[in-house]
């Protein structure tokens, strides 16, 4: 059997406890993860590439399985240059389906070997997003419960009054 290798993209700023639950789901379902550091260019990160990946890095650690790479590009052309098998997309709700979907089908189109699974995290974590992880911290409100430890330290260093 070969290897199955696939890619878990976004922009992971910060990655938070959701994120690392649809990690270690997708852990049993490949023999590697690729995360994915992306570009976005209708966001203004509150991190840069560099060290959000560092955090991916060190919140994945314990991971044998699990690498963290930069992309800047289309995600479907980084899972075929890297021969991954498929790419993984999160769903919290209902509401994200409709936009995965549409560039699921679109990545099929554009590479049919790849395939998009689709992952659920722990229903206690379908509420947090990056963006909702950001403002809580902004108000320097603890959000340890939500992130990984080295990115609640980073948040807490960031929004230092």
């Amino acid at each position: 059997m070969k290897n199955r290798r696939a890619i878990y993209p976004g922009t992971f700023d910060p990655i938070t406890n959701g994120h690392l639950d649809i990690i270690e789901r997708a852990t049993s379902l490949f023999d590697e993860i690729i995360v994915v550091v992306a570009r976005n260019s209708s966001k203004s990160p509150l991190f840069t590439e560099e060290e959000r990946v560092e955090m991916i890095r060190e919140s994945t650690a314990h991971y044998a399985c699990v690498s963290v790479d930069m992309l800047n590009g289309l995600t479907v052309e980084y899972a075929m240059k890297c021969g991954a098998c498929a790419i993984i997309r999160g769903l919290r709700a209902v509401t994200d389906f409709e936009y995965e979907f549409q560039i699921a089908l679109m990545n099929r189109k554009l590479a049919p070997a790849v395939s998009t699974v689709f992952l659920m995290p722990h229903e206690r974590y379908t509420y947090l997003s990056s963006s909702i992880i950001r403002e809580v911290a902004r108000f320097q409100q603890d959000v340890s419960e939500f992130v990984p430890p080295p990115v609640a330290a980073r948040l807490k260093e960031r929004f230092v009054r």
